[in-house]
Formats: C-alpha cells, sequence, structure tokens
C-alpha cells in the first residue's frame, strides 16, 4: 500500500466514522427526542481559543460568534479524521487487511478522555460533565458517541475492504 492509499483509506474510513457518529445523533433526535452537542458550541469554542479564551463560565453563555456552527462541523470531521489516522497508524496496515471490532472499540472508548477532560471542563461543563444537571446521562452520551465512534472505524474498514480488498 502506497503512501497515497494509505492517507485516501485514513480519509474514508475517518469521514464513515465520523458519518455513523452523525447518524446516531440523528436517530436519538428522530425517534426518541435526545439531543445531541450541537456543533456550533465547538465552532465557538475553537473561535474563542483563537481570541486567548480557553475556559468558558458555560459555552451556553458566551456570545454567539459569526461562522461558528460551519466552524464546528468542519472541527467535527478534522477530529474524526485525526482520531482515524492515530488509530489506523498505531494498528498498523495489518488491521486494515484484517479488521477486527475490539481495536476499534476500545479506542474509540479511549478518545472519551478529551471530552471528559479537556472540552467539557472548558466549555463549563466540569469534568466529564460534573457540572451538568443530569451529569450520567451527559457522560453515558459521550461515552456511547465514541464507542460508535470505534463501531464506525471498525465499519468504515469492513466496507472499503469489501469495496477494495487489499
Amino acid at each position: 500500500m502506497t503512501s497515497i492509499e494509505l492517507y485516501s483509506t485514513i480519509f474514508i474510513i475517518a469521514i464513515l466514522a465520523t458519518l455513523w457518529i452523525d447518524l446516531y445523533s440523528f436517530c436519538l433526535k428522530r425517534y426518541f427526542n435526545i439531543p445531541s452537542l450541537d456543533y456550533k458550541f465547538v465552532g465557538r469554542w475553537i473561535i474563542y481559543l483563537f481570541k486567548g479564551k480557553t475556559f468558558h463560565q458555560t459555552i451556553l453563555q458566551t456570545p454567539i460568534v459569526k461562522g461558528e456552527k460551519a466552524i464546528g462541523w468542519i472541527s467535527h470531521y478534522l477530529i474524526g479524521l485525526i482520531f482515524s489516522a492515530i488509530f489506523i497508524l498505531m494498528v498498523g496496515k495489518s488491521w486494515l487487511a484484517n479488521p477486527q471490532l475490539l481495536p476499534a472499540l476500545t479506542f474509540g472508548l479511549s478518545t472519551v478522555i478529551f471530552p471528559f477532560l479537556i472540552m467539557q471542563p472548558c466549555f463549563g461543563f466540569g469534568v466529564a460533565a460534573s457540572k451538568l444537571p443530569q451529569s450520567n446521562k451527559a457522560r453515558l452520551k459521550s461515552l456511547s458517541t465514541h464507542a460508535l465512534f470505534g463501531v464506525g472505524l471498525y465499519l468504515g474498514a469492513i466496507i472499503l475492504k469489501m469495496l477494495h480488498p487489499l
């Protein structure tokens, strides 16, 4: 596999894994009326990072910024790309040839450390959403979303393997 093929594979798997999360969030909202994180808040946080503000009383109270929604969605997919690249570079090309669910699921779950220890505290929600009124529900949503990202990595690799065997 050439470098271009590897980067293309990583990109496609990242898009599929991130789309899998978005499909899950859509279904939660549509069929169970359970909202997910609005990525405009991620965009707002990133814009304020560039203005020198990292921590917020709550990101919900921080003034709206032009372009926050687009930046949030772009960031969501870039983060998926970065996580996918880290995972695939860690497990190697052999995993692409023979995808296994457990390594992908384990990695997906491990990425929940970033919202728990970085984003949620910076958003003013506390470590692992401890300041939110329904913190256990928020934690469960984060865990399930990141687990599904791992499943998405696996499914993306399976789909690619079916379409283009190594």
